[in-house]
Parts: C-alpha cells; structure tokens; sequence
C-alpha cells in the first residue's frame, strides 16, 4: 500500500480512468452533504490563510491481471462519494464559467480536458470517472451535454443542479471559486494486487459502520474478490435484479431486514439487525464448500419470496390475498418461517392448498393473540424456531400441531378465549380495527366491499350527553351501558354516511337514506328491522359477528390421538414430572421463604410459569430467567445473565460463570430472609426484562 498525501486537481490530472466496481452501492450524497462541501470551499476560496482543506482519502486499485487498456483503468475501493460529488462540482463550475460574463484564469475546455476527460480517447475510456450502473449514464450524459436518459439517476442530475445554481447565485468571483478547489487536499492510497487485501482495507475504513448499510457490505464482500468479468457476470444476473426488486435500494433498511431473515433461515438464531453483515460473514467462513456464486444464487431465491411477502406481488391471486391479511397485521417476524415455506411450496414440496391453509394458520394464529391480548415479544422466536418441529412429510398436519401444542404466552388462544375477549374488547381503538371490519364484511363473499371508503359509526353515539330518546332507549343504567359498550364489536359498524346519521336517535338512523335499513353491507343486516338499540341487541349482535369470527380466524382442529403422537415426539428427554415432595429442604421456614419469593415472582407477569425440576425451581417466560436451587438455610438463585450485564448496587452477586452449578446463568444470589426478597426482586426482574427484551 502507498499513502500520499496530494492536491485534488493534481491527483486528477494525467490520462487514467477511475471505475466504482459494480458491487459499490450507487451514489448517495444528499443537497445537504453538498452544501457542506460548497461551504468548505468557498471558505477555502475567501480564506488566503487556509493554504488547504483536507476532503478525505481515495483508495484504489489496478483494475485486474487480464485487463489490456491504453489507459490506467483503477477500481476505487474507497471515496467514490466524495470523487463523484467534486466531479459534479467542476462539471457545473465549468459551465458557470462558460456561461458566466466574467473574465476568467480558467476555461470550461480546460476544466474537461484536465480533470473530467481523457481527451486522446474515445468511447467510454474518453471519461475519467465511470460510475455503477444506475448512476453511469447520467453522468456521461451530464459531461457530453446530452439529454438525460429515459431513467436517469436523480441524486446526481440534482447534485450538479445544486452547484450550478448555488454558483451563478453567489456572485462570488469565479476565479477564486477555483483557487477554493485548488486548494483541496485528498490522501491518495493506491493498494498492490499482490500484497493488499481490499476487502479487510475496505472493512477498516468503514469500521464505525455509519456510513454504509449491511447491505453495502454484504454486497462488497461477496463481490470484492472476484475478478471483474465474473463481477459483472454476478451483479448483472442476480444483484441488479434484486436490488432493483427492493426499489433500487433507495431505503437499504427493507434489504437489511431480508439479510436478517435470510440468516435466521439458514442458522435458526435471530441475529440483531446491526449485526447482519458480522454474522454473514460468520456464515460464508462456515459454509467454505460454497461458490460465491451459490451463496449469491440462494440470497436472489430467498429475496424474491420476500419480495412476494413484504410487497404482495405474487400472481397467484388467492395466494396474494393472504399475504395482504398477513401484512395487514404487521407481522413481518413470520417472515423467516414464511420464507422457508414458501421456498419449500415454489420446490413442491407442499401443495397450493397446504400452502394457503399454513398462511391462513399463521394468520388465525396471530389475529387471535392480538385479539386476547398475548404478549407479541415471542413472536419471533417462536417463527424463527418452529420450522424445527415441521415434519415436512406431513406439512400442514405437524405445523397446525406444532402451534397447537404451544403454551402461555406462545399459545393459540382456543375459542373460549377468543369469543370472551372479542365481545369486550374495545374494537374501535384496536390498531387492526379496519381490517377485523373487513373480513367480517367480506367472509365468504365474491364482490368484495372496499371499506377505505367507508367510515367507523357508533350505532350508539360517542357523544357522552346522549339524548332523551337515546337514554330511553339504553334504560335506567344508560351511563353504565354507554361506558362499558360504546366501543365495543356489538356497536360498530360501517357507513358512508356517518355526518347524516351523526347523534340521531337509532329510528332515524335505521329509516334515513343510507341508513341501517337502506345500507347493502353485511355489517348492517338485521339492524333494519330493529326498534330499539340497548344493552340487549348489541350482545346479540356481538354474538353474531363472534360466531362469524369463529369461522374467519378458525382454530385448527386436530384429533387428540394425533396431538398427543406430536406431544410425545417432542416432550423432552426428561420424563419424569417433579413435584414440592423431591425438595425435602422446602419445609419450615423455608417453605414459606419460597412461596412468598415465588409468588412475588409469578406476579411479574402473566407469562411466568413454575417448573420443578430434579434439582432446582425453575421460573420461565420466554425462556429460564430465575432458578432457585433450595438449600437447607437459603435459597440459592441463578439468574440467566452475564456478571457483567446485572446492575447490583449492593453488591451481593457472585459471579458463577466458571463454576459448575444447577441452573441457568452467570449471576448467583442468595436469599435467606424475607427481608431480602424486595431487593433480590430489584436484580430478578433485570433478568425478566432481558429476556422479554431478547425475545
């Protein structure tokens, strides 16, 4: 490697041309970052005591062992930003001089010829900066003078606007102007083929990882390596394609979210969405057997079942209905599950019927839960890991026993729960609202009703001074009866009418065109025929609209002999069920230390659950976060923690991480009175909120 420290416009000179390789992402710098940089100049420029201004460094290397040119082709590994943007900047001086009155040092001719063209060339070795491939022919465009393509880069056509008008606006002396970039200072870092890696040069350079997204990353390091033409070869078939699928990677976060569950597909660990890149990495070094070429091949396959999931462009219609549900639910952590059934539908591996039916599963599955009010945060462990418990001999069968056999805070609710919950829930301000409102609307109906362009009506007005009529209606205990119901199932439904019908008394709102009795949706049936609107009709209407909830979100049913066949299969290896009896130190007054700390512990949350084990108590959520081992004068607890994450100002843990104990967890205390249990409660919850946290 060669670091020089040297002047921009020098650096420039000279018959060379500098290509950003094909795995570089695309140009990004914003008016903002612009105006920096013009600020940076023009203070250079009115400043005759600033003899520089450094703008950052530009590493590169010779393009390739088997590539024969006139002129030195050089791969910019690092700058390309920066290198695009002072082009831009001499472009539009050069035509600010050109079309400037003032007498000038500089040409526009010498501008070109120097700096942006190797004039003795033709083609495209004619330009000094050849960019990637959305942004390339704008540029080229740019510098010949020529009408813009068809679909032109808009980030550089802007870039050069700005500085063309902010020139001509500034009135400032275009002499000096130039004497301001004659001043900037880049360090020129030209890398050996033989000695220097790119990729780690590549990886140090961007280390704080605030510049560029995972998926830059991933881009470069699959790519970096590879000779130009299979470069070419591989970005061309497959990583254009792609990132023109995830609308050109305008918003990288979409890619990075893919790149995640991708991963979590093929390592079954949910990796953080900071770390995609570091475990990608991890993954490739394991899988050495692969090709760059396989690797690319599967991220594409995979890419495009997400693309069908995140933006409903599946052709099938029927299949894509359901992905509109599912994404209408805002649950993009079944995403990994998802992908890999879907992967395993596009190799037939499950029918087209097995496959609506395991999406309108997950659908049914989540609605529910959302429904009754279950936790969300183990959502995605639960789709990350449950493709482990899929016999894929019996798809559909062992995925419905698979969410069936869930417990606590990962269950299915079955319809008990569901239809007690759905009648009192308070629908109106239910953040899946409109879509509940639809299904029901659209069961079993081919002309589908768009209620976007209906609005929410309270049958029973919002308005807490109800009018005499309204009060007469609803009874004695009208208050009661406004509070508990007003949001309710029962008393909602659509309209396009909603000003006309507004507080009127429920007649007047049955017998008004476009009222209840005039309205051709589903929602209203029945309520035409109705003389009054009270406690009673809402229940039964939320009865009605239950039972039809029952069928939407339906609970799968399997027979009790094939769930228990599933039950055994997966019952861990541990048979034997502990009870309080194999603990003979819980007696006395241990006995009652424990059941005071263990209720405290259980109130956490209704997630908590008590397990005895052979030697230990365990308290589980999402997973162990307390076991407590019963000793004969305290009870010895392992919190599933690092030491060094436990905040204990009193200073009572014990760092176990070396020791073998019974239990979960690197962080040991112990409680020996019922003193101790507030401030032993303080350090469990940190491990409960952990554990929430990581779910």
């Amino acid at each position: 490697m060669k670091a020089v420290e040297t002047n921009l416009l020098k650096f420039l000179q000279g018959t060379k041309q500098f290509i950003i390789p094909i795995y570089q992402r695309k140009y990004s710098w914003t008016i903002n970052q612009c105006r920096q940089l013009w600020n940076d100049i023009v203070r250079s420029a009115e400043n005759e005591n600033v003899r520089g201004h450094f703008v950052g460094s530009i590493v590169y290397i010779e393009r390739g062992l088997y590539v024969t040119s006139s002129v030195p082709q050089l791969l910019v590994i690092d700058g390309q930003q920066r290198m695009t943007t002072l082009t831009l900047f001499l472009l539009a001086l050069g035509k600010a001089i050109e079309e400037s009155d003032q007498p000038c040092d500089m040409t526009k001719k010498k501008i070109m010829n120097y700096y942006l063209v190797n004039n003795d060339e033709d083609d495209e070795l004619y330009h000094k900066l050849i960019l990637t491939k959305s942004d390339k022919d704008t540029l080229i465009s740019l510098i010949s003078d020529k009408k813009l393509p068809n679909e032109y880069s808009q980030r550089v056509y802007e870039n050069f606007m700005f500085f063309l008008e902010v020139i001509k606006k500034s009135e400032i002396d275009l002499n000096k102007l130039y004497q301001g970039i004659a001043k900037l200072i880049v360090v020129d870092i030209s890398l050996d083929r033989d000695h220097d890696n790119p990729q780690l040069i590549f990886e140090s350079l961007n280390s704080t990882g605030l510049d560029l997204s995972q998926a830059d990353l991933i881009r470069n390091f699959v790519l970096m390596k590879l000779e130009p033409k299979e470069q070419t070869d591989l970005y061309t078939e497959y990583w254009y394609p792609m990132e023109r699928s995830f609308g050109n990677l305008n918003d990288s976060a979409l890619f990075d979210r893919f790149m995640r569950d991708y991963l979590t597909v093929k390592t079954g660990k949910i990796p953080n969405i900071l770390d995609v890149y570091a475990v990608f990495k991890d993954y490739v070094y394991h899988h050495s057997e692969q090709t760059v070429k396989d690797i690319i091949e599967d991220i594409y396959r995979f890419s495009k079942h997400f693309v069908k999931l995140a933006f409903q462009t599946e052709k099938d219609k029927s299949i894509n209905q359901v992905l509109v549900d599912i994404n209408t639910l805002k649950v993009d952590v079944s995403y990994p599950f998802l992908l890999e059934v879907y992967d395993d539908y596009e190799h037939q591996k499950l029918s087209k019927e097995d496959f609506i039916a395991i999406l309108k599963l997950v659908e049914a599955y989540v609605f529910r839960r959302a429904i009754c009010g279950v936790a969300t945060n183990s959502l995605n462990k639960t789709f990350a890991t449950i493709i482990k418990e899929i016999n894929k001999e019996s798809y559909l069968e062992s995925t419905t026993a698979a969410l069936l056999l869930k417990e606590s805070h990962r269950r299915f609710p079955k319809n008990e729960e569901f239809v007690q919950e759905m009648v009192i829930k308070d629908v109106y301000n239910f953040r899946n609202r409109n879509y509940l409102l639809r299904k029901l609307e659209n069961f079993n109906r081919k002309e589908i009703v768009d209620i976007e362009s209906y609005t929410i009506e309270h049958i029973m007005p919002q308005n807490q001074n109800l009018s005499s009529e309204w009060r007469q209606d609803l009874g004695a205990n009208w208050e009661e009866v406004h509070r508990t119901y007003l949001h309710t199932l029962g008393n909602l439904t659509l309209t396009r009418y909603n000003s006309e019908l507004s507080d009127r008394p429920f007649k007047e709102k049955r017998d008004l065109e476009g009222g209840f009795a005039d309205s051709p949706l589903r929602l209203n049936k029945g309520l035409g025929k109705l003389d009054v609107w009270n406690e009673d009709e809402i229940s039964k209407r939320a009865r009605l609209l239950v039972d039809q909830a029952l069928q939407v979100w339906e609970y799968p049913q399997l027979s009790d002999d094939v769930l228990s066949e599933y039950r055994n299969k997966g019952s861990e290896s541990e048979s034997v069920t502990y009870t309080l009896d194999d603990h003979p130190n819980l007696q006395g007054a241990m006995l009652t230390l424990f059941e005071e700390l263990s209720k405290r512990i259980c109130n956490l949350d209704s997630s908590v659950r008590m397990e005895f084990k052979k030697l230990y108590v365990a308290f589980k959520s999402t997973t162990n976060f307390v076991d407590i081992v019963p000793q004969n004068s305290k009870l010895r607890l392992s919190l599933n923690m690092a030491f060094h994450e436990i905040n204990d100002p009193q200073g009572i843990c014990k760092d176990v991480s070396n020791l073998g104990r019974w239990g979960n967890g690197d962080v040991e205390i112990g409680v020996s009175s019922a003193d101790e249990i507030d401030y032993a409660m303080f350090l469990i919850k940190q491990s409960f909120e952990k554990h929430q946290d990581d779910d």
